[in-house]
């Protein structure tokens, strides 16, 4: 037992010196990448599966994942030109300390993104997939969308 107790503390101690160092964000991002794994190994599984793999569909999922990467860092050089121009500009201020706005919301709605296709993943692999949490999966990415328009003054549902 005197074992468990040492590596419950090792673990927290690591989680909380990755806290430390990258924060609520990198926890986030952290999580997308979880997610893109995940999708990635239980699509291959789906393709398996039913015996439709083919290295055209590996090759178009990558370029996917690709451009959701590509998307996210433009969302992140986005949020670093806004907090340049509100730290420069003398006549732009906020009521807060700007850090990151958009690039949180990019990548939310992305975890979420590929929420949706592991669960269908696993619905495909025969798993029981309760009807609610398809649900709070769409509920959860139209906030984000709702939200990002908001954001961004767009009254246009961009849904995926």
């Amino acid at each position: 037992m005197e074992h468990v107790t040492t590596f419950k503390a090792a673990v927290a101690s690591v989680m909380a010196i990755l806290t430390a160092l990258w924060g609520w964000f990198g926890w986030l991002v952290l999580a997308w990448i979880a997610c893109m794994a995940i999708d990635w190994v239980t699509g291959t599984m789906c393709a398996n599966m039913t015996g439709t793999w083919s290295s055209k569909a590996a090759r178009e999922g990558a370029a996917h994942k690709g451009a959701s990467i590509i998307t996210v860092i433009t969302a992140c050089v986005l949020d670093m030109v806004i907090g340049l121009i509100l730290g420069a500009i003398p006549g732009i201020a906020l009521p807060f300390d700007y850090t990151v706005a958009l690039s949180p919301l990019v990548i939310a709605w992305y975890i979420l993104t590929e929420m949706g296709s592991i669960v269908e993943n696993a619905g495909k692999l025969g798993a029981p997939i309760p009807p609610w949490l398809e649900k709070a999966i769409e509920v959860l990415h139209d906030s984000v969308d709702a939200t990002g328009s908001k954001v961004t003054g767009d009254d246009t549902e961009n849904n995926t």
